[in-house]
């Protein structure tokens, strides 16, 4: 009656349906298990995609092959690129998307995949026989047989809602919670453990008023997410509102900590540091008069407004009387209070760098269940189980991104080999060589690999590789072109820049912290009818590479020696106890981990120098 699959992915959240989508158009044949059918790619928390390191990693999917950018492209309602006051290492695009036409476009694209089955059920089973992953079995008792299984069930797993005193089950507020693989996981040898998030209350927009706050406008020249020819830039746009807490919001916030499942010790889940909640906030930070509020629509047409910054799990009545001191909520109604949720986790230093679990074969963690938050961060891992799950299934080498290659790569290696206490949120520090993993060229970094795949299509290759081409002709040009004072000078004075001493090549006056590429074409007839002919993307690319260059040149010499640390290959299997000479320390956190490779074990928290030097010394041998 059911037919045997390749894969069968189980959860359709973010990295549910990015995992679905990759191992699909690779070529495999995939069943998506979700509870809910209507809530396929829900955005569960806020109604946007990108930000700070995020909006790199949405790019990195898109570049590679993955549909999180062509589908926040074509379903946001405002554009802003985040700090653009700073080095382009930091620029980071942000989209404040529709929350509606974002799943109804995620399903609409899966349907749309021939590869791609669905199934409205709860897996309450993993199906190993001898040893070895064969298939799910659902809460009806059916059976369905697979030769690799990716779990991505998000906040599902026993998951546990609190408001005030109240608690009781559920993944989401309105949904059932998961049961039953958390237990089997455990029987099985894996270590679990609980971690919370929260989200604010929604609110009627009708009820605001939007004259006491402060207009936070898209972007004057909005851009898009996705590489492709598949979207445009937005037309028009949605505004998002700034408010602030105040003292009087503080005290009322503080009526409710008697009752806070937080503060009262119910909540037992690690929560996430970088996003606290509103009553942890006005805790930890006491000495701040008041905290930013984001007001934002979710979506074109609605009224439902989602209030960043407030995530609560107090009583709904704090809540409530709480916002009405808020500037612009006086007269505020609530729509649902907000809530905060535990579920169960899996410590992810008990994956390989496939996301492949270590214990079983063929099965594969992504999301949150891995300890992780954040839609970027779970599609970006859903895309990479995905990707393995179908190679495994094939025979093919698995797919691993460095650190040096993607901000992926970066977020994969540090949950693997540092694991995490509480929820993992991706940041640019986080990244050694951020240099090189800017958002405007994860096209050129990843999208050959993505079409050697078979993930990315020959035309965003093509396209890629033409982008490629201008921009090693214009740098060409610009850095064997010469300036001569008598036709820069006069620009030079008219912008309000020093004028140069004597003539110089293009490419170093670039280099001027106060000079772009704008004013350089301005420089000469010459230049500005040479430049004109590249697009404004093209432009910007090589205004980097030029300004940057010797910053550029010096992480790619670190991130070649990272290379090379990642070329010592570790047996499988390894007794790291045998080498005596380790620490102690050492022996313990490598024979748990199992790295790979020495670069791999370097990173390993408890692993020194002298550690790595011993197995590279013994490796050698």
């Amino acid at each position: 009656m059911y037919p045997n699959y390749d894969i069968i992915v189980v959860g359709g959240g973010h990295a549910g349906c990015e995992a679905a989508h990759a191992a699909a158009t690779l070529g495999s044949k995939v069943l998506l298990i979700t509870m809910n059918m209507e809530t396929i790619a829900q955005m569960s928390c806020n109604p946007a995609m990108g930000g700070v390191a995020k909006g790199q990693i949405v790019r990195e999917i898109d570049a590679l092959g993955g549909m999180s950018g062509i589908i926040t492209d074509k379903t946001m309602i405002q554009f802003r690129m985040l700090n653009r006051s700073k080095g382009p290492a930091m620029w980071s695009p942000r989209a404040q998307s529709d929350r509606h036409m974002f799943a109804r476009e995620w399903r609409l694209a899966l349907e749309a995949n021939p590869n791609v089955d669905f199934w409205q059920d709860m897996v309450t089973e993993l199906v190993v026989t001898n040893g070895k992953l064969t298939g799910v079995k659902t809460s009806i008792g059916i059976e369905f047989n697979a030769k690799a299984v990716v779990l991505t069930n998000g906040t599902f797993l026993n998951g546990l809602i609190h408001i005030g005193e109240k608690q009781f089950g559920g993944g989401r507020t309105g949904e059932r919670a998961a049961k039953g693989l958390t237990e089997q996981l455990v029987e099985l040898g894996f270590e679990s453990g609980r971690m919370k998030t929260g989200t604010p209350p929604r609110v009627d927009g009708r009820s605001l008023n939007w004259e006491a706050m402060e207009e936070q406008k898209g972007d004057e020249k909005p851009e898009k997410f996705s590489y492709s020819d598949e979207t445009k830039p937005l037309e028009k746009q949605r505004s998002c509102y700034i408010t602030y807490t105040n003292n009087e919001v503080h005290e009322m916030l503080k009526t409710g900590f008697e009752k806070s499942p937080m503060f009262q010790g119910r909540i037992k889940g690690l929560g996430p540091r970088y996003c606290p909640s509103i009553e942890d906030k006005i805790n930890r930070f006491a000495e701040r008069e008041r905290h930013q509020i984001f007001v934002e629509p979710e979506g074109w047409d609605t009224v439902e407004i989602y209030v960043n910054g407030f995530s609560t799990s107090l009583p709904e009545d704090v809540q409530y009387k709480a916002l009405k001191m808020v500037p612009g909520f006086e007269n505020v109604r609530i729509f649902r209070p907000g809530y905060a949720i535990e579920y169960d986790f899996f410590p992810p230093t008990q994956l390989h760098n496939t996301l492949e679990t270590k214990l079983i074969r063929n099965l594969f963690f992504a999301g949150q269940i891995n300890g992780t938050t954040g839609y970027e961060e779970a599609a970006c891992q859903g895309m990479m189980a995905g990707i393995n799950a179908h190679n495994n299934v094939h025979e093919k080498d698995p797919f691993i991104l460095s650190r040096s290659d993607a901000y992926i790569g970066v977020l994969i290696d540090d949950l693997i080999n540092k694991g995490t206490n509480e929820p993992y949120r991706m940041f640019t520090s986080r990244a050694e060589y951020r240099i090189l993993l800017r958002q405007d060229n994860a096209d050129l970094r990843l999208t050959p690999i993505g079409y050697e795949l078979g993930l990315a299509s020959e035309d965003r290759f093509r396209k890629m590789d033409e982008k490629r081409k201008n921009i090693n002709s214009l740098s060409d040009f610009i850095k064997d072109y010469s300036v001569k004072t008598k036709d820069a000078n006069p620009v030079l004075e008219e912008n309000n820049i020093s004028p140069m001493p004597q003539g110089m090549k293009a490419s170093q006056l670039l280099k001027r912290p106060e000079i772009n590429i704008n004013v350089l074409q301005e420089c000469s007839s010459e230049l500005k009818e040479t430049i004109a002919q590249y697009s404004d993307k093209e432009k910007e690319e090589v205004e980097i590479l030029l300004k940057y260059e010797n910053y550029i040149e010096k992480e790619e010499k670190l991130a070649s020696k990272l290379t090379v640390l990642e070329g010592y290959k570790i047996p499988i299997g390894f007794d790291f106890s045998t080498l005596k000479a380790l620490s102690a320390e050492a022996r313990e956190k490598l024979n748990k981990v199992k790295p790979s490779t020495i670069g791999q074990a370097s990173r390993i928290s408890g692993v020194s120098p002298s550690d790595v030097s011993i197995l590279m010394v013994h490796l050698e041998k």
